[in-house]
């Protein structure tokens, strides 16, 4: 097991590949995000009374879209539609929410808002809203009777914009926590983090809401940054070791965890090539979750592409992809803040 040391973390915190380094504040320089991607819109609604929220990334416009579903526990909306065979070829949202199922409930106030500005899969009566979603629970955290609803959706479109995105605390990572895998009285806050790539003309941008069960490391040096604490809460547990030397019990938590990601590109692929990225970025989160995609999460990326691009390489995307998802992970528990019962990296001495 590793102690906790306030100096020790403050070192994991700058040793991350491409990670700038930590303002006096214990905040990070931005990294950037899905914002840098033209004609992409984001936006929080994060309510303080549990905490919970939820997240919409807004392409008015439409984009190209793909997911990959990994977690044995999901809970998604629209995401058949976004098979290659199926016939939708663009969606103009995608949704990420905390409150368990109730939370797909913050979609239908993206809808509203959608048509009120008359966007959407154009029909014989009317536009209709193409708009993916999937969910995190966060139910344990606070009064669980308050989750994101449809106003709660409604509420982030109104709150999107081109410009940095919030990290930490905040819409679909505000009720977020990690290592809960021996128990969520032993894990840690988790929350949202982003981070872009650019190469020439090329951009990749990833957001992620991180709920794992598992731990969250810092992929250069192997150290766990968030995760399991041991049973007096001093130190990490090490789930990695743990499940290489001592038999566990049965999960009973099944479906209270989930990581959640959108990565986009203004690369020009059809549903095929996007499904493709949304499978290859994968990667990124287990690069810096361990262990992941386990029967108590419902690990899901959406992809998008906004075809601004021509000629890109899909495995370089991919790859970029994978990158950026895995510094938006660690930014996640990097800008996160403690809440009771569940410290943060930034709050361990």
């Amino acid at each position: 097991m590793s102690k906790f040391n306030r100096r020790e973390f403050g070192k994991l915190a700058v040793s991350l590949p491409m990670m700038p380094k930590l303002q006096e504040t214990g905040k990070l320089d931005y990294a950037g995000g899905l914002t840098d991607i033209r004609g992409i819109r984001v936006g929080h609604f994060t309510d303080s009374r549990r905490p919970t929220g939820c997240t919409v990334v807004l392409i008015e416009k439409g984009a190209v879209a793909g997911v990959d579903v990994r977690g044995s526990a999901p809970g998604t909306r629209e995401t058949d539609l976004l098979e290659p065979r199926n016939t939708v070829q663009k969606v103009h949202a995608v949704v990420l929410s905390g409150g368990s199922a109730f939370g797909l409930d913050s979609a239908a106030g993206v809808v509203q808002y959608l048509e009120e500005k008359g966007i959407g899969y154009p029909t014989r009566y009317g536009p209709v809203p193409i708009v993916p979603a999937a969910i995190l629970y966060d139910l344990g955290v606070g009064n669980s009777s308050i989750r994101p609803d449809r106003q709660a959706g409604y509420r982030a479109c109104r709150n999107a914009t081109t410009g940095p995105i919030e990290e930490g605390n905040v819409g679909a990572g505000a009720g977020a926590t990690v290592g809960k895998l021996l128990g969520a009285e032993r894990g840690m806050k988790g929350g949202l983090g982003s981070a872009s790539i650019r190469v020439g003309q090329l951009a990749v941008a990833a957001l992620a809401a991180v709920n794992a069960s598992g731990d969250v490391i810092d992929p250069a040096s192997g150290r766990i940054l968030a995760g399991a604490r041991s049973k007096d809460g001093k130190s990490f547990a090490d789930l990695a070791q743990i499940l290489k030397k001592t038999p566990l019990s049965p999960v009973q938590n099944l479906g209270e965890n989930t990581t959640l990601g959108v990565v986009a590109t203004n690369a020009s692929f059809d549903k095929a090539a996007t499904q493709k990225v949304a499978q290859m970025s994968h990667d990124g989160l287990a690069r810096a979750i361990n262990p992941i995609h386990l029967p108590s999460d419902g690990d899901t990326i959406f992809s998008l592409s906004t075809g601004e691009l021509d000629g890109s390489d899909l495995g370089q995307v991919g790859a970029l992809a994978a990158e950026a998802i895995t510094q938006a992970v660690v930014r996640a528990v990097l800008q996160a803040r403690g809440i009771p019962g569940y410290p943060a990296h930034f709050d361990l001495k």
